[in-house]
């Protein structure tokens, strides 16, 4: 395809068929494409409406352009969370076999740093992007998507489009938890999770707060449902988890929306002298390497995170293929049952 005229010999619509269907120049939707920063709501609707009305597919007109590069992009939310290791190695065994190279950029949960990175992977040429626990939000996404290849991993949106998802049912784990507890005679069931979590409900920890309040209120327990934000970080973080545990009040039963919650849990409780699982019973989720050592011996929700990456690099594959249809995949999880309940 030659960006230079409207269309090419095959009639394909380009850049320059958008720019002139939206009385706009070639830079100014590029500018929408890439999301920059500047852009106005009037102009990226201009656009947008030529893009849908004509059925431009950058992503597939670039890469017919320059050929691939054999290098893809992968973001993770964070480096903190022992979990993401496992899916990076599933990613990494799938890509390495199809000789394709990786870029790994870090979010650090934070929206602004992803968009960067993200634009600076496709700057770059990169063939593909695998995400992972992506705290963009859809419609963002999916402009990214009109551009190049995109899988995310973490990010309940099943109706997306132009991107693949691929997730753990994180409500099916939430079930398990509850029935868990249930079973051990534990009815007061606490839910921890991140604060401010509405405006995100595409992430996993919605998602499983969802669960555990469609479990609790299916078993008659509605009026005990319990949620419990926890700061992310630093000396607030801790202050909420000593007063979760010194409350009068304290939950008999508590399920982590995280190991990287449920750890300092127990860790505390047990210098508070509160006895696991004797006096308080704890369940966490991604059944963490950590979640496994002796001294903590935390019960936890498997997501298998190698086959989630695994998954995932064989969808971004199959999107530079050629592959157009949106593909979501929902994987079951298990609950491994330790010494914390």
């Amino acid at each position: 395809m030659a960006e230079g005229g409207a269309k090419d010999a095959g009639g394909k619509v380009t850049i320059r068929t958008v720019a002139a269907d939206a009385g706009v120049s070639v830079a100014a939707v590029s500018k929408v494409m890439r999301n920059a920063y500047g852009v106005s709501d009037a102009l990226r609707q201009k656009v947008e409406a030529s893009i849908e009305k004509l059925g431009y597919r950058p992503s597939v007109a670039a890469r017919g352009m320059r050929g691939r590069t054999f290098t893809l992009g992968v973001l993770l939310v964070g480096i903190d969370n022992p979990f993401l290791p496992g899916i990076y190695q599933g990613i990494e065994s799938v890509t390495e076999a199809a000789g394709y190279k990786i870029m790994v950029g870090v979010g650090a949960a934070r929206t602004p740093t992803e968009v960067s990175l993200i634009e600076q992977m496709i700057d770059n040429q990169m063939d593909g992007l695998i995400l992972v626990a992506s705290q963009i939000a859809g419609e963002t996404l999916e402009r990214y998507a009109r551009q190049i290849p995109i899988v995310v991993v973490g990010h309940h949106e099943p109706m997306a489009l132009g991107y693949d998802t691929i997730n753990n049912d994180d409500q099916r784990g939430a079930h398990l938890v509850v029935d868990a507890f249930l079973e051990r005679g534990y009815r007061d069931i606490a839910f921890v999770t991140q604060p401010d979590q509405q405006d995100h409900l595409a992430d996993v920890a919605p998602q499983r707060e969802i669960g555990y309040r469609k479990a609790m209120a299916e078993r008659s327990l509605a009026a005990q449902i319990r949620v419990i934000g926890l700061p992310q970080y630093g000396s607030p973080r801790q202050a909420a988890i000593q007063a979760v545990l010194e409350n009068p009040d304290r939950p008999r039963a508590i399920f982590c929306w995280s190991d990287l919650d449920a750890v300092p849990l127990i860790s505390d409780a047990y210098r508070l002298g509160i006895r696991v699982p004797e006096d308080l019973a704890i369940i966490g989720y991604d059944n963490s390497p950590v979640a496994a050592l002796p001294m903590v011996d935390l019960s936890s929700v498997d997501q298998d995170g190698p086959r989630l990456g695994r998954l995932a690099a064989e969808a971004l594959l199959s999107r530079i293929k050629g592959r157009q249809s949106p593909e979501h995949i929902l994987i079951s999880p298990r609950l491994v049952c330790r010494g914390s309940i």
